[in-house]
């Protein structure tokens, strides 16, 4: 029951379609009674028990696969949290009153990541018809031959189901050769930066969980005259690619404007300026800051992104919010943007992030800041190093976030 009033749990046991949920262990959570009919096994025989100790493969029929590509979908749902309709599929199904008697069934299966608070896949919906009937009617059983072409349409059905698992397989290897090939463009568009004479910092980059999460967050620092630095952290919308190779021509056109501009509000004018002219830069989120040791000052603007941490030696967080304005190209006229400059005492760290670092699917925002306030609070006076592998540590969800993470890390 929640506050909607519908009891959930009844809704699942009185669903017509054969509904599961396994965890991402592949263990049975719970099943609905269309399940147990359809199967012909007890809530008790499958609840807690292992997918494959319950439903093994024909072990007679060296071919057999039905419940291997079963497993391989239901490991590609937990590791990606990408819904996978597969292709249809034979299986034989094992008489639980007649051991070693198969019986050949189809099914056709669709499954389903379920995400805790934190976003990570904590369990998978397994929701399968079975079609054996189906496939037997259209093969016109009755008349004398007719077996045979019945059967004659199931193999040619199941030849036709592992072609089209073979076609996904084959696109699946080719998402995953994408991702390999984006995430090299990103590692060589984003080095390490160079030693910055005393000061220190610190980089970290942490891709999205799944093959085709590679996303276009990362930053970037400049070293400018009079003992300042311009630091910035950015995020391109969309995955892939293309996304990477728009972050790379951003955070090149930032790099320079920098060295040039007066101050990072000017920067972010034409930063954004630029992005009118680059497919798929408008709506990009940028955060900049320029430190000036000199005068022991903060000058910043945002393009839409989340603000930057600055942590005093007392332990104490600021949120830089103070100059936001819209994303890249948001606006039909251009508009200059604010930026603000506050004071820092020498012992205090800037901290900057792209949004995978605090931001959960059904959380707000405001949730996600107060977690990093925490770690920042718990690890003040670490230098940026251990800093940012602590705010890393804490944030980041143990299987990985859903979104890619850029976090820079400047000792003040």
């Amino acid at each position: 029951m929640n506050g909607s009033g519908i009891h959930y749990e009844a809704v699942f046991r009185a669903l017509p379609a054969p509904v599961a949920l396994l965890t991402t262990d592949l263990v049975y959570a719970d099943v609905n009674r269309a399940f147990t009919t359809m199967t012909g096994r007890t809530r008790e025989q499958l609840v807690g028990h292992y997918l494959f100790d319950v439903f093994p493969d024909n072990p007679d029929d060296p071919g057999a696969s039905g419940m291997r590509n079963l497993g391989a979908s239901l490991r590609r749902v937990a590791a990606t949290g990408e819904r996978d309709t597969m292709a249809l599929q034979r299986y034989d199904v094992e008489d639980p009153t007649r051991p070693g008697v198969w019986e050949e069934r189809y099914f056709s299966p669709v499954n389903t990541p379920i995400r805790g608070p934190d976003g990570e896949v904590v369990l998978i919906l397994h929701r399968v018809e079975e079609v054996t009937e189906l496939i037997r009617a259209r093969g016109g059983a009755g008349a004398a031959g007719d077996g045979d072409r019945a059967r004659g349409l199931e193999a040619e059905l199941y030849n036709r189901a592992r072609e089209l698992q073979e076609v996904n397989e084959r696109l699946r290897q080719a998402h995953s050769r994408e991702h390999e090939i984006a995430l090299s463009l990103q590692a060589a568009m984003l080095p390490v930066p160079r030693p910055l004479g005393q000061r220190t910092a610190a980089v970290r980059y942490r891709p999205a969980v799944g093959a085709l999460n590679v996303c276009g967050d990362w930053y970037d620092l400049a070293e400018l005259p009079g003992d300042r630095l311009a630091v910035a952290v950015g995020d391109v919308v969309g995955h892939g690619l293309a996304a990477a190779g728009v972050m790379g021509q951003l955070r090149s056109a930032l790099s320079a404007a920098s060295l040039v501009a007066e101050g990072p509000a000017r920067a972010l004018d034409v930063l954004s300026l630029y992005a009118r002219s680059v497919d798929g830069a408008e709506s990009t989120t940028v955060f900049q800051a320029v430190i000036d040791w000199s005068s022991h000052t903060l000058t910043y603007s945002s393009a839409g992104h989340p603000p930057a941490a600055l942590v005093r030696p007392d332990a104490a967080v600021r949120f830089l919010d103070a100059a936001t304005d819209p994303p890249l190209g948001a606006r039909p006229e251009p508009v200059a943007r604010p930026q603000a400059t506050i004071p820092f005492t020498a012992g205090s760290s800037l901290v900057l992030y792209t949004d995978g670092l605090i931001e959960r699917r059904d959380e707000d925002i405001d949730t996600g800041l107060q977690r990093l306030a925490g770690s920042l609070t718990r690890h003040h006076g670490a230098g940026p190093e251990a800093l940012a592998d602590a705010v890393l540590a804490d944030l980041i969800p143990v299987g990985g976030a859903t979104d890619d993470t850029a976090l820079v890390v400047i000792g003040l």
